[in-house]
């Protein structure tokens, strides 16, 4: 049994994890190390000319197996494979249709749109086409009869954005690869090595090849194109985020630090993409993962000292946010997403000394804001790049990217020309901004925590304030974005660690300051991995149910 096969619904407990993994034993060795899928190609097929080059290492040979035409398990075995993407004819169309419910930036956001729709009665599954959505379950909603009927109900209670959407397909996409002149076409695909481990690259050119542990999986996603799944065990997969995350360069205790974050994140998010069957991405939607290219000794060491070691708060692990600088304060998890807070996601200012006293000076208030935001020395974060910044653009440039943002998220003042006014209206105590309007030709656009970073270009946080640019004629002539750091910043900051780190303090300390009230404990069979939320409303009776009693 491995990790996946876990069922992750209201409280996802370890027991369970160590009674199918472990047996009696949590000793973490090789042979019984709970394994991950990560999604190394999320869409691979979204071009035509998509290729996925596969390859053994010196000495080894690659094992793939797939379905042969009598639907009995084939195997073959290869050197190398280079796999293409093929549109196969179907006897007869088909047609393909899902009810999206809503459009988010991120998955957090998702989750919790997700929990509301639930609250109403509805059987929900979050995907990420491109950006992340909430679609009615297909396999609760099959024909489309119920789905019409369900829409139909949805839109009548006031959700007028939710729409429908309905592709008829005369041709799917297939995987193809050739071996010993014999070209196979298939739905799927297993490869695995003696050796454990496979060279992987994209592309006819054959570039920047990755070396991965474990086994692959090329598989269909629920979008039309195919995922390159990666199953690995727990500590090789943290070889290959460690130092992409935290640096390569990172001083001992912060790499420390971001390997228990990193073993804590996976493990409690494994709930991702479970309607595309595999449990986190590689990518900054998740955790940057690169496989056992670009290992360092340096975090091989933090790996092999914080084995099973996790960030625990109340018994179930955290909710393991971290981001690349804080700007001077880190912020509650409800600055930047819908739903619950976290108690040990805080407003922490981000230094070891105090230099500014929250509780008398809240940034909530622009004044105070702005005087904070303009100083820039005694925080961990000092003389970084990212720490300062100020970031001018035109008003024409402004409009170009809010126009942009408004189309992609089926804004009905996409149309807008011209932009009036931009205002900071709400702030959070950790001075994040809350709400920002725009008045334009066409009405009022009111962007919302992190939407304000999704709709323009140069903020690169929440954490800014706008200053306005006028021309001799005192005409708008754009604005100036005024702000410090990079991300939501929520959780430990990693250049605020490497600080930490060098004026002596422990992986531990650094964890304690940045998540307070939490604990570092290893695996054992009472942690909770997730526990969903209540609801803040009794839940509905189905929708279905309440649709055929009529």
């Amino acid at each position: 049994m491995i990790l996946r096969k876990i069922n992750i619904n209201n409280a996802l407990s370890i027991a369970i994890f160590i009674s199918l993994i472990f047996g009696n034993s949590a000793s973490g060795s090789p042979e019984t190390e709970p394994k991950l899928k990560v999604g190394i190609v999320q869409r691979f097929g979204n071009e035509n000319t998509d290729i996925i080059n596969l390859q053994s290492t010196s000495g080894d040979t690659l094992t793939l197996k797939f379905l042969a035409g009598n639907m009995e398990p084939q195997t073959v075995q290869a050197k190398s494979v280079k796999v293409e993407m093929v549109m196969q004819q179907l006897p007869k169309p088909i047609v393909e249709e899902r009810l999206v419910l809503s459009n988010h930036a991120t998955f957090e956001t998702a989750e919790d749109a997700a929990n509301q729709w639930k609250a109403k009665g509805i059987e929900v599954e979050i995907t990420q086409p491109e950006r992340w959505q909430v679609w009615a379950k297909r396999n609760v909603y099959p024909s489309p009869l119920v789905r019409r009927l369900l829409l139909q109900n949805i839109q009548s209670q006031g959700h007028k954005n939710v729409r429908l959407e309905t592709q008829v397909l005369p041709q799917v996409k297939r995987i193809s690869f050739a071996i010993d002149g014999f070209r196979y076409t298939r739905g799927w695909l297993e490869i695995s090595a003696g050796k454990n481990l496979i060279q992987v690259s994209q592309g006819a050119d054959n570039k920047n090849v990755r070396l991965y542990g474990g086994s692959l999986r090329l598989q269909a996603n629920a979008y039309g194109t195919y995922t390159l799944v990666n199953q690995v065990p727990i500590e090789t997969y943290l070889r290959g985020v460690v130092p992409h995350e935290i640096g390569p360069g990172a001083p001992y205790s912060a790499v420390e630090a971001q390997t228990i974050l990193a073993r804590t994140y996976a493990l409690r998010n494994l709930r991702r993409f479970v309607a595309d069957n595999y449990e986190i991405c590689a990518d900054t939607h998740c955790q940057v993962y690169k496989g056992l290219t670009g290992t360092v000794a340096r975090a091989d060491q933090a790996i092999a000292a914080t084995n099973g070691m996790v960030l625990t708060y109340n018994n179930e692990l955290v909710d393991a946010l971290y981001a690349a600088t804080s700007g001077g304060v880190t912020s509650p998890f409800s600055d930047t997403w819908n739903g619950v807070d976290r108690p040990y996601l805080k407003a922490v200012v981000d230094s070891p000394n105090p230099i500014w006293n929250l509780s008398q000076k809240s940034l909530a208030d622009e004044e105070n804001f702005r005087e904070f935001i303009n100083l820039k020395e005694g925080f961990n974060e000092s003389g970084r790049d990212l720490f300062r910044w100020r970031r001018e653009n035109t008003l024409e440039q402004i409009t170009a990217d809010l126009q942009r943002y408004l189309t992609r998220t089926q804004n009905p003042l996409a149309s807008f020309t011209k932009i009036v006014r931009m205002q900071v209206v709400e702030r959070s105590p950790s001075g994040r901004i809350l709400t920002l309007k725009v008045q334009t030709d066409k009405g009022v656009v009111e962007l919302h925590k992190n939407e304000v970073r999704s709709a323009f270009t140069p903020p690169i946080s929440t954490l800014f304030y706008l200053d306005p640019i006028y021309d001799e004629a005192k005409t708008l002539k754009g604005y100036a974005f005024v702000g410090g750091g990079m991300g939501h910043g929520v959780g430990l900051s990693q250049y605020g660690s490497y600080n930490l780190a060098q004026i002596g303090w422990s992986g531990a300390q650094i964890l304690n300051f940045y998540y307070p009230g939490t604990e570092i404990k290893p695996l054992d069979n009472s942690i909770v991995f997730w526990r969903e939320p209540e609801p803040a409303v009794k839940a509905q009776p189905s929708i279905l149910d309440r649709l055929f009693k009529k």
